[in-house]
């Protein structure tokens, strides 16, 4: 082609477009349309859906609406309208207990916190620079680490560890090329929360290292049985080594109206909002103010919170009486469970990947694999339909077929 020497090579360079190499979500997609096509009559039962299954709440619509048609809010909001930093401020107090940030200095908006995990790698990451990141877990930092010259060093998560890495996995010599270190939790996927204790080894760690944490907490709020949210924020000293990524997306149903912000140290937030200047030039203040009404009002997450519980209280139930070992996660709206090794007809699977085109080739089941750090598939409780007559048409379809493990 006439332009083929002239791809980055970050994207593939003379290579690009050439190969297969897709995108895990973009591979499931086209999966999904290739087993909708052999079998129309069979609709799928998405569990690999990554975002909530009923939009926004009226009275946040309402405000967008109003909002939206006011004149004074036509205009570029470039870093944010202060109205929304001091309401992200007040949230993180109020759910949280992490006090005391300045809405001025110490908070961010974002297009969403995909677009802000992207961007804080390009204020810090040079050619031969690393990250530590945690695997499985959501890409997007890793992947612009790796764009910008930068290596990843992962951080393995297991199920003997509670989901929670070895931070004392790599030398001092290796650390020494170490800038970031991302954690996400509650983690996507394995749903793991982490402990107040986890969260101030992560502190001294990187004061001993002098690296910045990038807490991804998208799910943050999303938490079950009695457990607290908790943010990297809230504890002690983590202000001084990190910053903290919140999305509206999960929380408060928003997924498609890209809003989030980051909070934390103000030299971090300072150089993203440095770097974030030349790429957009900030969220539509409408969207700001509805997002100001979601976060004074926390009590919509509730709501979702009770529906995700009582679903993955019901996907358990179902999973362990077809053999499996699942364990109801304590975070986010995802089950982890590790794939069999075989099912009673003969077929095998040497990985996550092959077991879950199987349930969604053989049964019409939907999941998302991952073979990061041991062969698991997640699988959301963000469904749409009745819940009975999901996990009902989940357990017939796949009743007949005992798994080996």
């Amino acid at each position: 082609m006439k332009y083929q020497k002239l791809f980055a090579g970050r994207i593939g360079g003379e290579s690009f477009g050439r190969g297969e190499s897709l995108y895990k979500f973009e591979k499931i997609k086209r999966a999904r349309r290739e087993a909708e096509t052999v079998c129309p009559e069979r609709p799928i039962i998405d569990l690999g859906i990554g975002e909530p299954d009923q939009g926004a709440d009226p009275a946040v619509v309402e405000v967008l609406q109003k909002a939206a048609g006011d004149p004074a809010n036509r205009g570029y909001t470039d870093n944010g309208i202060p109205g929304f930093q001091q309401a992200a401020a007040g949230y993180m107090h109020q759910v949280f207990g992490a006090a005391g940030l300045d809405p001025e200095a110490e908070v961010a908006h974002g297009i969403g916190s995909k677009s802000i995990l992207a961007l804080l790698p390009q204020a810090f990451i040079n050619p031969g620079d690393a990250m530590l990141t945690t695997v499985p877990g959501y890409p997007i930092a890793a992947a612009q680490t790796k764009a910008l010259g930068g290596e990843i060093l992962p951080l393995p998560l297991k199920q003997e560890n509670g989901y929670l890495p070895d931070l004392s996995l790599y030398s001092d010599t290796e650390l020494a090329r170490v800038k970031l270190l991302y954690i996400n939790y509650p983690n996507n996927p394995t749903g793991a929360v982490a402990t107040r204790e986890f969260y101030q080894r992560v502190v001294e760690f990187a004061r001993r290292h002098s690296l910045v944490v990038i807490s991804d907490e998208a799910y943050a709020a999303l938490v079950y049985d009695g457990e607290k949210p908790l943010s990297f924020m809230s504890v002690d000293g983590a202000k001084d080594v990190s910053v903290s990524v919140q999305s509206l997306s999960k929380a408060f149903n928003m997924t498609g109206w890209r809003l989030a912000f980051a909070a934390g140290n103000a030299q971090v937030i300072k150089a993203f909002r440095e770097v974030k200047d030349q790429y957009d030039s900030g969220q539509f203040a409408a969207i700001q103010h509805a997002g100001i009404y979601c976060l004074a009002h926390p009590e919509i997450t509730q709501a979702a919170v009770r529906k995700y519980s009582r679903r993955l209280d019901l996907l358990v139930d179902t999973l362990n009486y077809l053999g499996f070992e699942a364990v109801k996660p304590k975070g986010t709206f995802y089950l982890y469970v590790k794939v069999p090794k075989a099912v009673s007809s003969g077929e095998r699977f040497t990985s996550a990947e092959e077991f879950s085109l199987h349930l969604l080739h053989r049964h019409g089941v939907s999941t998302v694999p991952w073979d990061d750090a041991g062969a698991y598939v997640r699988l959301s409780v963000t469904w749409t339909g009745e819940d009975e007559e999901v996990i009902g048409t989940l357990r017939e379809r796949l009743h007949g077929e005992p798994f080996i493990f």
